[in-house]
């Protein structure tokens, strides 16, 4: 069944065209983008049990105009239906008043051309499984019940096992003279995390699952249970690695943590036009091994960060950064493409819709190679399998990147020994990375569980992931 889109938004509608036809009048761009974004989180442990409402939960508008100089925006989350007219009023004053007070000081403004749009009237409303119809929070509540319950049954070693869920039903409407733009779609995250102890030693492991979908994901989590238990008892006898480099083989859930942060973040092309950016001047450049090919794009893979359009009303693309180890272009929102003169790729995200628009990462991911994992493996010397990611750092500036990941399994003469080293630090510079990497495998996946900041704050949406891919770096 498809995704229904927020009949508030539709009923709206009408009056929001209203009062982009009055701004008209008086501004020669004007753009309104609508959001009704509605969710429940959902958690359980030992100790008791919580749902609340998604921290992503939204309702509200905000307007751009181009004000003879640059642009402008305004949020608002109330509009009367018999008021329209009053409501450009004070918009267009608030406007020009900011406008004015811009030109009497002494700060430097950058001036933007006009956006320049087409005819475009288009709509996406996500398929989801017949499952989720007619499934309440009491029922969703008790499914998770059900599997911490299996999970404590199941294993005596468990301290607890922790689990979780989340499911965001959003509504978008994209409007201006010219467009008239809707979407709907669900996502949905999930996670386990068991722990568990032996004497004195107690470990922990987690595992997301994500998706554009809804309670479907409850049988992925379901089904994952031996795994993930399985993997925090591996880590009980865990040793620390000793600090040097490596053949690495990283699974797609830390090659898709490679990605966001090496050549995700150090392409967002708003920072070409702040200069905060090395990837500027290696435009057309070697930055990594022949094999490496590089995607992000809503509309290059299907995870919680596919959309039909963004938050400035350009469609989703699928943006190729690098081919075949030579760097292609950079990400971009609006108006960091019109600043730098070059077509936008559909990355402008709102935190909220009270929130500016900034170049962010999609769906991130290393395209697929023609290895097998066995093949892989078997050609390591000395080294470690890579596995489960818990958080990245990087440094658009000078392409240094670090990854905390929760584990490595050693390899050694081409065979998994079973020994087990807990947690691993990956760090070093972008381009040496990337340029060691001398196998990818035909394998794909991606994750879009958590969120992605700009700095510290900024949050929105992304998954990334990708294929395994071998390489050589500093671990500690």
């Amino acid at each position: 069944m498809n995704t229904v889109i927020s009949p508030y938004l539709i009923r709206m509608k009408p009056y929001l065209k209203q009062l982009i036809e009055e701004l008209s009048k008086h501004f020669s761009y004007v753009s309104l983008l609508g959001v009704d974004t509605r969710g429940k989180d959902f958690r359980v442990e030992k100790s008791g049990a919580r749902v609340e409402d998604s921290a992503w939960n939204e309702r509200g508008f905000v307007i751009r105009v181009h004000n003879g100089v640059n642009y402008c925006e305004y949020s608002f989350n109330e509009l009367e239906e018999n008021q329209i007219l009053s409501q450009a009023e004070k918009i267009k004053n608030i406007f020009l008043s900011q406008l004015s007070a811009l030109k009497d000081s002494s700060i430097p403004v950058n001036s933007y051309q006009l956006i320049e749009e087409e005819e475009l009237s288009k709509s996406f409303y996500a398929e989801i499984s017949d499952k989720a119809q007619g499934i309440g929070i009491e029922e969703k509540l008790n499914r998770l019940q059900a599997i911490k319950d299996k999970a404590l049954k199941q294993y005596e070693a468990l301290v607890d096992f922790r689990t979780g869920y989340s499911e965001v039903h959003i509504s978008k409407l994209f409007l201006s003279p010219k467009k008239d733009l809707e979407q709907s779609y669900i996502w949905s995250e999930g996670h386990l995390v068991p722990i568990v102890r032996k004497d004195d030693i107690t470990k922990y492991c987690h595992r997301g699952f994500s998706g554009l979908k809804s309670v479907e994901l409850l049988d992925e989590m379901e089904a994952a249970i031996d795994k993930v238990v399985e993997e925090a008892m591996s880590l009980l006898t865990a040793s620390t690695i000793e600090p040097g480099e490596y053949e690495v083989i990283c699974t797609p859930d830390v090659a898709g943590l490679i990605a966001h942060e090496a050549f995700g973040h150090g392409v967002e092309m708003d920072m070409f036009v702040k200069e905060r950016a090395l990837a500027v001047n290696y435009i057309d450049k070697r930055v990594a091994s022949d094999l490496v090919v590089m995607h992000d794009g809503a509309a290059s893979a299907k995870d919680v960060s596919s959309y039909l359009f963004d938050d400035e009303g350009t469609l989703a693309k699928d943006t190729v950064i690098i081919q075949n180890g030579i760097l292609k272009r950079g990400i971009s929102d609006l108006l960091s493409a019109l600043m730098l003169g070059t077509e936008p790729t559909g990355n402008g995200k709102r935190q909220s819709f009270e929130r500016k628009a900034y170049t962010r990462m999609t769906n991130t991911f290393f395209a697929t190679g023609e290895h097998s994992l066995e093949e892989m493996i078997a050609s390591v010397k000395f080294g470690y399998l890579l596995d489960i990611a818990m958080s990245g750092m990087e440094d658009p500036k000078n392409w240094g990147i670090q990854c905390m990941l929760m584990k490595g399994l050693e390899i050694k003469d081409g065979k998994l020994t079973g020994n087990i080293v807990s947690p691993v630090i990956m760090t070093g510079y972008v381009p040496d990375l990337l340029k060691s990497i001398s196998m990818i495998s035909g394998d794909f996946s991606l994750s879009g569980t958590g969120a992605c900041g700009k700095g510290y704050k900024e949050l929105v949406k992304v998954s990334a992931g990708g294929p395994y891919i071998k390489a050589k770096a500093r671990l500690g």
